[in-house]
């Protein structure tokens, strides 16, 4: 798959989390007030993704992704809660703390590392 930037992870992760997929769409104000930045911001960000083929989006429209796009957000979000998860049941920090190292985290782990790491949270329970 196709690897964009750390700031566009962070777009695919957002429109997934808001329930966006390959036919559900969602707007683009919607995750400019989620990721509380600019319209602007989120329109070079869109325009960006689509030529990456990871999403849809008519002249002006509301946002939908394709199949590759929905696979890496979905995985990002997963990553993420995965990783929030472990730093709070096992590491012990405050989920304010975990959601915001784990959004650090889940852009720097290899998906090799990513994978092992999952297995071995099987391991301990959580999954």
């Amino acid at each position: 798959m196709t690897k964009v930037s750390m700031s566009h992870e962070e777009y695919l992760e957002t429109i997934v989390m808001l329930g966006g997929t390959t036919t559900q769409a969602v707007r683009s104000v919607d995750v400019a007030n989620k990721l509380e930045v600019s319209k602007a911001s989120v329109s070079k960000a869109i325009s960006s993704l689509r030529e990456a083929g990871m999403l849809d989006q008519p002249y002006y429209g509301d946002i939908t992704l394709t199949e590759a796009g929905y696979e890496y957000g979905a995985a990002l979000l997963k990553r993420e809660k995965m990783l929030e998860r472990f730093l709070v049941e096992k590491i012990g920090l405050s989920p304010e703390e975990a959601e915001e190292e784990a959004c650090h985290i889940e852009h720097c782990i290899s998906d090799e590392a990513f994978e092992k790491w999952l297995a071995f949270l099987a391991s301990i329970g959580i999954e």
